[in-house]
C-alpha cells in the first residue's frame, strides 16, 4: 500500500457519493441488487464503531420515472420535480429496508443551495448531519430535487459531495461512478490507461474527459467528478474515483480507481459553499482601490468603492464583484438591497450614517461573507 493510499484506511469520517447510474436501471427504476451490494459494503466498513458514512446519494429522479411511465429523464423542470417527488421516497424507503439488514438507522438530508450559503443555514445542515453522526445514524444526502429550481440547484450531486465532505469535516471523499477510474482517454479504446494518482491539476493536463453516460439518468460525468475531486481536494480532502462495483476495494485501500492527493488545507466552512455552491444574483463594480482592497488586503467592500451594480437582488444574498473590465474578482453575501445600494455609491460610511442613519454605517460585503475567486497580478 502507498503512503497515499494509507491516508483512505485511516480515515475515519467517510462521505460515499453514488450516482444513478450505479443504482438504477436505464429505463428508470431502482435496482434493489445494486442497493444491497453497495450497503453490504458501507454497513460492513462502518461495523467496527470507528468510522463514520455520510451516503450522498443520486437516484431521486431516475428511481421515480418508471413509476409515472416516462421512459427517459425529462428535460423540463416540473417533470423532474414530479420524478423526484416520487422517486425519492422510494429512494430512502430502499436504502431504509436495506440497512436495517445490520441495525443501522438511515436519516434522510435534503439540501439545495439556499440552505447552505447562508450563515443560520449552514451550521443548521452542519449540526443535523454532525448529530446523526453522533447518534449512530447515517446520513443520506441528496439535493432536494423537488423544489429546487435552476436558480437553487447545486447542479449535480458530484459538487454537492464535494462540500458535504466539506461540511462535515470529513477525511476521506469516494466517488462511485460506473467507471473503475480516470483514464487516460476514452477507456473503450484501446491503449488507454487508467490514472493512478493525481497530485494537481498538471497532471490532468492532456487528459481527455468525458461526459454523462449513455444511460441518461444522470446529470454528471467524469468532468464533474473530476470537478468535485479538486474542490475537495483544495480543501484538505483526499479523494478515490472508482466504480461502485470496487467500493471494497477502495475503501481498503488497495490500487484501484484514481486517487487525487490533497492539494491544499481546509478553509473557513462557508467560504467553500459561497465559492461553490451559490449563485451570484447581481455584480458590483469596483474601482481598482477597492480591488486591491479586496483581492489583496482581505478588506470588506465599502460604499466608496463601488463603481456600479448589475441586476436585481435582496440583502443577504450572493453577489458577485468584479472589476472596472468585468472580470469576476470575488464573491460575497450583499448586506443591502440593489434598490438601495444606487445611493450609496462612491461614499463614505461617516456620509451615508450622517445623512440616512446609523444603518448604513456599516460595510456593503463584510469580508467574513466574502470569497476571493480570482488573483490579481502586478
Amino acid at each position: 500500500m502507498t503512503v497515499a493510499r494509507q491516508y483512505v484506511t485511516e480515515a475515519r469520517r467517510i462521505v460515499v457519493k453514488v450516482g444513478s447510474s450505479s443504482l438504477t436501471t436505464a429505463s428508470g427504476g431502482l435496482d434493489a441488487d445494486r442497493v444491497d451490494a453497495l450497503v453490504d459494503v458501507l454497513a460492513k466498513v462502518r461495523s467496527g464503531g470507528e468510522k463514520e458514512i455520510v451516503l450522498v446519494s443520486s437516484g431521486a429522479i431516475a428511481a421515480g420515472l418508471a413509476p409515472l411511465g416516462l421512459t427517459r429523464r425529462p428535460k423540463d423542470l416540473a417533470r423532474q420535480q414530479a420524478a423526484a417527488s416520487v422517486g425519492q421516497g422510494l429512494l430512502v424507503a430502499r436504502y431504509t429496508a436495506s440497512f436495517a439488514r445490520y441495525g443501522v438507522r438511515v436519516g434522510q438530508v435534503l439540501l439545495t443551495t439556499a440552505d447552505t450559503s447562508r450563515r443560520a443555514h449552514y451550521r443548521n445542515a452542519y449540526r443535523t448531519l454532525d448529530q446523526l453522526l453522533a447518534m449512530g445514524a447515517l446520513p443520506v444526502v441528496n439535493e432536494n430535487d423537488t423544489v429546487a429550481t435552476d436558480e437553487i440547484r447545486f447542479g449535480d450531486n458530484d459538487r454537492l459531495a464535494a462540500l458535504v465532505a466539506h461540511l462535515v469535516r470529513a477525511d476521506l471523499l469516494v466517488l462511485l461512478s460506473d467507471v473503475d477510474g480516470l483514464y487516460d482517454g476514452n477507456p473503450s479504446r484501446p491503449g488507454t490507461s487508467r490514472i493512478a494518482e493525481v497530485r494537481g491539476s498538471a497532471d490532468l493536463e492532456g487528459v481527455e474527459i468525458g461526459s454523462a453516460g449513455k444511460a441518461g439518468v444522470g446529470t454528471g460525468g467524469m468532468v464533474t467528478k473530476v470537478e468535485a475531486a479538486g474542490i475537495a481536494a483544495a480543501a484538505g480532502i483526499p479523494v478515490v474515483l472508482t466504480s461502485a462495483s470496487r467500493v471494497a476495494d477502495a475503501l481498503a485501500g488497495r490500487d484501484t480507481g484514481t486517487y487525487f492527493r490533497r492539494t491544499g488545507r481546509r478553509s473557513a466552512d462557508r467560504l467553500l459553499w459561497l465559492a461553490h455552491a451559490s449563485t451570484p444574483k447581481g455584480a458590483l463594480v469596483l474601482d481598482d482601490g477597492a480591488v486591491r482592497a479586496v483581492v489583496e488586503g482581505r478588506k470588506s467592500l465599502l460604499p466608496a468603492g463601488i463603481a456600479a451594480l448589475e441586476g436585481e437582488f435582496s440583502a443577504g444574498e450572493p453577489v458577485e464583484l468584479r472589476d472596472t473590465a468585468g472580470r469576476a474578482v470575488a464573491r460575497g453575501l450583499v448586506n443591502f438591497d440593489s434598490k438601495e445600494i444606487p445611493q450609496l455609491l462612491g461614499r463614505s460610511t461617516r456620509e451615508l450614517a450622517k445623512e440616512l442613519g446609523p444603518a448604513y454605517e456599516r460595510e456593503v460585503v463584510h469580508r467574513d461573507d466574502l470569497v476571493v475567486v480570482q488573483r490579481q497580478n502586478g
